[in-house]
């Protein structure tokens, strides 16, 4: 089987790719029977000559090849009909702006794949970057409260090589004694509290953050039981509130009424309780200054996430009583980073993690005869048509008409 790495064309250019070369030489190591095949890239954050000192063959004809691996959409002019193609197609969400091209990838009877669907038998998500959304989103928030305060000037993320050169710039950093609060308990929060543990701040639980001064920074982690609460006051736990968010309401205040910085890291599940809305951001009491929203729901459960910024504008200002954008370096702004691509910004890193990850779980179904049903689960088009379990989608392509 022969498997391609395509290059990366949507616009703007996003260097990432599924296999570093050393990733892909351990792909062929342990599939000596695979066939990997590079299309020449001068965007990619690893260089054509990288995979050629390897034993790569790099061209730019990969028409010959089964499988075609990237990261984000492919071009519909790009699509190359009858293959296997893996990306993130963003399609499952019914995506206004991508229907044409799930279309057209079922008029080319093109199979795909997309990196959110691939899971296991749980539902749980097996691939993805959300390790590097947090490891950045939670830098760049750093970097705008120095901005907004005048207290430091942290260099971009992208102008970077690495997690370590980030951890390294931060640590130039006098903090001062702020109290940091992080939502979420999966990849993203988890990539977000490596940076806070690299700094050294100081974990504290709840009780403490909500009711002690400290002199020095400290963070505070909290899932959403912490968060919420029931409405008929019962502690129950995390499972009930998923299944039943109707019950439940927020109880995110208490928490704002004491923060600095807030780190959004959570998901944030349809018809669970926003966890501050406009009104309570209008509250005299209300003390968050900097909201690096990595989640990125715009107008949803952060309300003072109006839009998504952008790698190269990160950071914008949110005015709590005329809930409109101004500039963040004025006195009434809440400083909002709210960047929805993040693990761009540190593409070396986010490849070499991504395709661990992808080795471990896909590649060996090609191999295996699919026994765990990793492709099965993941694949959303076939023959010129949708699988049985993406055929909601069926609407959403047939609207075109």
């Amino acid at each position: 089987m022969k498997f391609a790495l395509i290059k990366e064309r949507k616009n703007p250019p996003d260097r990432r790719v599924v296999f570093s070369p050393s990733v892909l030489l351990k792909a062929k190591k342990l599939f000596p029977n695979a066939n990997f095949i590079v299309e020449s890239s001068n965007i990619r954050v690893f260089s054509d000559e990288q995979y050629q000192v390897l034993g790569f063959e790099v061209t730019d004809d990969i028409s010959d090849c089964d499988v075609m691996i990237g990261v984000k959409e492919v071009p519909i002019q790009a699509l190359i009909p009858s293959k296997k193609y893996f990306f993130f197609s963003h399609t499952i969400k019914k995506q206004p702006y991508n229907r044409k091209l799930l279309k057209t990838i079922l008029e080319k009877n093109i199979e795909l794949y997309d990196h959110e669907t691939i899971v296991n038998e749980k539902g749980y998500r097996l691939i993805g970057f959300g390790r590097y959304a947090g490891i950045v989103g939670t830098y760049n928030g750093f970097r705008a409260w120095g901005l907004k305060y005048n207290s430091w000037q942290l260099p971009k993320a992208g102008l970077l090589q690495n997690q370590a050169a980030l951890i390294s710039e931060l640590n130039k950093v006098a903090l001062p004694n702020i109290k940091i609060l992080l939502t979420g308990s999966g990849k993203v929060a988890n990539g977000a509290q490596e940076m806070l543990e690299a700094m050294a701040i100081k974990a504290v639980s709840v009780e403490a953050y909500l009711n002690s001064t400290f002199n020095e920074p400290v963070y505070c982690k909290i899932d959403v039981l912490d968060y919420n609460k029931r409405t008929d006051g019962r502690v129950i736990d995390n499972l009930d509130f998923f299944n039943n968010p109707q019950n439940y309401e927020s109880n995110f205040m208490r928490f704002a009424k004491v923060t600095d910085y807030y780190i959004a890291g959570h998901f944030y599940g349809d018809g669970a309780p926003y966890l501050y809305s406009r009104n309570d951001v209008k509250k005299p009491d209300f003390n968050i200054k900097v909201v690096a929203d990595i989640s990125c729901d715009i107008d949803g459960p952060v309300a003072t996430t109006i839009r998504a910024s952008t790698i190269a504008d990160p950071i914008y200002g949110y005015d709590p009583q005329t809930e409109t954008e101004i500039d963040y370096k004025d006195n009434k702004a809440i400083v909002v980073m709210a960047v929805d691509n993040l693990p761009c910004e540190l593409p070396q890193d986010a490849s070499e993690g991504f395709g661990e990850q992808f080795l471990e779980h896909v590649i060996p179904a090609f191999f295996n005869n699919d026994k765990d049903g990793i492709l099965k689960r993941a694949k959303i088009a076939e023959n010129g048509k949708l699988t049985e379990q993406f055929s909601y989608l069926k609407n959403y392509v047939d609207a075109l008409e």
